[in-house]
């Protein structure tokens, strides 16, 4: 084994690491910042159509802006999901995630690395989607720094979630199954496109539950200033939830779970 020559991080490699995730998201940009542009239009206008003119005022606000940093937000979190694990389970499939592994990374670095990728796309994500809210619909940020730190701490507590279920992972069905089956329903089951204060009981109680609904709510209080629980709870518990997840995949690139066998 030769010695370590770039000093406690391998500076050179963790950019090289988090210049081509970057770049492998930039290179499509088509499929994947302008699709989730659209996705986003076609829910904001569906819900606008369908529920808009009768639903009045949630919470002293128009419906459709009530809605519109909700369906911001899942489109963020899911977009920052499936960078992290779709570069981790399409590398395992075809067989290069050698190329990542053997290089002189810490398990520290991968993450890092890994995670640039996430933030770089939500904040794309989030940046275009919010430019198309203020062209469309007037609606701009009332609270820009509280935005903008829910949207990063979205998209690394999703990204640390797609690089567990990329190592996880052994195939395509396993990574829809747990896009499927839990991301998703995370995501519309969290406030997107409703106050909980109108779920019953039980319900709203286990939403409460739900790391993602504070990471939505949160973000709802950033662009039109107001949200279903504090602003500091929401943000304690999405740097609580961020850390937890980034640790277990730590954990699991420090051991080469599903990795090195």
């Amino acid at each position: 084994m030769g010695t370590r020559r770039f000093g406690r991080v391998n500076g050179l490699g963790l950019m090289t690491l988090a210049g081509r995730e970057i770049r492998r998201f930039m290179v499509v940009w088509t499929q994947t910042l302008m699709a989730p542009l659209i996705t986003a239009g076609l829910f904001l206008m569906i819900f606008s159509i369908a529920i808009g003119p009768r639903r009045g005022e949630v919470m002293g606000v128009d419906f459709t802006n009530f809605i519109a940093p909700g369906i911001l937000m899942m489109t963020v979190i899911q977009n920052a999901f499936a960078n992290t694990s779709s570069s981790i389970v399409i590398s395992k499939v075809q067989g290069n995630i050698v190329d990542t592994l053997m290089p002189p990374l810490s398990a520290g670095e991968l993450l890092l690395g890994y995670l640039a990728g996430a933030l770089g796309r939500g904040f794309l994500v989030a940046l275009a989607i919010a430019l198309g809210l203020y062209v469309v619909l007037g609606l701009g940020i009332q609270h820009p720094l509280w935005a903008l730190t829910f949207v990063l701490l979205g998209s690394a507590f999703l990204g640390g979630l797609g690089i567990v279920a990329g190592i996880y992972a052994n195939k395509f069905d396993q990574m829809a199954a747990i896009t499927n089956f839990i991301v998703t329903p995370l995501a519309f089951l969290s406030g997107t496109f409703y106050s909980v204060e109108a779920l019953p009981p039980v319900l709203n109680t286990i939403t409460h539950f739900n790391p993602i609904f504070y990471l939505i709510d949160g973000a709802r209080y950033g662009v039109i200033g107001v949200s279903d629980s504090a602003p500091m709870l929401g943000l304690t518990v999405g740097i609580a939830s961020t850390l937890l997840i980034c640790l277990l995949a730590w954990r699991m690139l420090a051991t080469g779970y599903r990795l090195k066998a």
